[in-house]
């Protein structure tokens, strides 16, 4: 058996979900035989690492830091093999501006958006573009930050009146923020393990207009339905898209890609993929698992074996 260090915790905004996410994936990986140090992420993580090498890292680390690609160049660094997307990967589904873009120019389903920088407001006399946006849009319009996952920071503007706030709160969270057409539909979640999607889990938030923070970590405010309600072709087509997302922007391991059924078209549009997905007790990806007879232990077992060596990089006349 391997010797695993279960990296969580940090100093993101998601910390306390991380946390959530490491205890239970260390409880597996001892339950599955293997040599586990839990490391909550701070700035003596290379000297641990250092100290006492691990076979492999399990990336559990959400947020900044652990899925923006800043943590996977250092295990790169260290030589040291870990689970979950690589380096470009990570960059491009952390920032969503770049992640839609890349999807429109692959042709793939997202819904309309315009990005601001924060400077773009300060110095260019951006918020005098607002009425030109609105009009594209249309109303209600999601206003979220660029580079944020758990849904932090995201709001709704239903008027004109409410854009300039939202705006706000979003650039208290990232430097560049993401105005999107509002999907009015069914929340889809397809995770990706390996190369194969996982049963489609629909969210169902209770009483908040969207599946936002609490709805996602407080036990009862979100009903869960998995496999979801869909006809053969329409889960077909969500699977086949997520897997298109999947490959597009690089990942690899296990990763979700979370979409909009808009309702009356039947039409999908991908949101975004995440490539730490939340492992806590109310997270999509081990439902996803279970619906498929794949149990807890399993499914951390499988993200372990999908770990990837360190890419060695190669300079000028390298092989």
């Amino acid at each position: 058996m391997s010797r695993v260090a279960v990296l969580k915790g940090g100093r993101s905004l998601e910390r306390q979900v991380s946390l959530r996410s490491g205890a239970r994936v260390e409880d597996a990986l001892e339950r599955l035989g293997h040599e586990v140090e839990g490391i909550d992420v701070s700035h003596d993580l290379v000297a641990r690492l250092q100290a006492r090498p691990p076979d492999v890292a399990f990336v559990a680390l959400h947020g900044r830091d652990g899925e923006d690609g800043t943590v996977q160049s250092l295990l790169e660094v260290l030589g040291i093999p870990y689970t979950g997307s690589g380096v470009s990967a990570c960059m491009r589904c952390t920032n969503k501006i770049a992640a839609k873009h890349a999807m429109l120019d692959a042709g793939l389903p997202t819904p309309d958006f315009q990005a601001f920088a924060e400077a773009a407001f300060k110095d260019l006399g951006a918020a005098d573009a607002l009425g030109a946006i609105e009009e594209r849009l249309t109303f209600p319009i999601v206003v979220k930050p660029a580079d944020q996952g758990s849904a932090l920071g995201i709001r709704f503007a239903r008027s004109p009146a409410d854009v300039a706030p939202a705006i706000l709160a979003a650039f208290s969270y990232s430097d560049q923020v993401l105005l999107e057409r509002h999907v009015r539909g069914r929340e889809l979640a397809v995770a990706i393990l390996g190369d194969q999607p996982l049963p489609i889990v629909e969210a169902v938030p209770r009483e908040e207009d969207f599946y936002d923070f609490e709805s996602r970590y407080t036990i009862g405010r979100t009903s869960f339905v998995c496999p979801a309600e869909l006809p053969a072709e329409l889960t077909r087509a969500a699977q086949e898209l997520a897997v298109a997302v999947f490959g597009l922007l690089g990942c690899r391991g296990c990763a979700r890609v979370d979409l909009m059924l808009e309702d009356g078209t039947d039409e999908l549009y991908v949101l975004e993929a995440n490539v730490i997905p939340g492992l806590t007790g109310t997270s999509l990806v081990p439902q996803a698992a279970e619906a498929a007879g794949i149990g807890f232990d399993a499914l951390v077992g499988r993200i372990l074996e999908l770990a990837s060596a360190p890419v060695a990089a190669v300079g000028p006349g390298g092989a």
